[in-house]
């Protein structure tokens, strides 16, 4: 199933993404999903050395991936993951200095939150991650 193939994803807002209330709702969890799964990598290659926080939006992604992460943190962490591969956002990414801002506090706000869900070996693979992106 694509994104595009599911009808809530073309009537979805980046805020809807990372809606509480709707970040479990098995509907936008699929889309979520499929559009964490599809934009984060080409995204983060393109932005790994410009933001400061990659290594934590990659402890995310490790851990949602993670078979032993609880669902409902999956969820919101799929949910804040995909807001940030958003092409269309609160601040739009393009804006130098800026654009990354709001991308920021919503991966430290779920850090605030679900930081315990995140394990240092997710820690350790966004760590390697990072170095592979560096040599690339």
């Amino acid at each position: 199933m694509t994104a595009d193939a599911n009808p809530v994803s073309s009537n979805m807002t980046p805020e809807d993404a990372i809606d509480p209330n709707q970040a479990l709702v098995p509907s936008v969890q699929q889309v979520n999903e499929v559009r964490v799964n599809t934009g984060f990598w080409p995204k983060m290659k393109k932005v790994a050395a410009r933001i400061p926080f990659a290594d934590q939006v990659l402890s995310v992604w490790y851990a949602a991936k993670d078979p032993q992460t609880p669902a409902t943190a999956k969820g919101i962490m799929f949910g804040a993951l995909a807001y940030f591969v958003l092409p269309v956002d609160a601040i739009p990414d393009i804006f130098a200095g800026i654009g990354f801002t709001d991308d920021a506090a919503v991966i430290a706000a779920l850090l605030a939150t679900l930081g315990s869900n995140i394990k240092s070996h997710h820690r350790d693979q966004a760590r390697q991650a990072l170095r592979r992106l560096a040599d690339d």
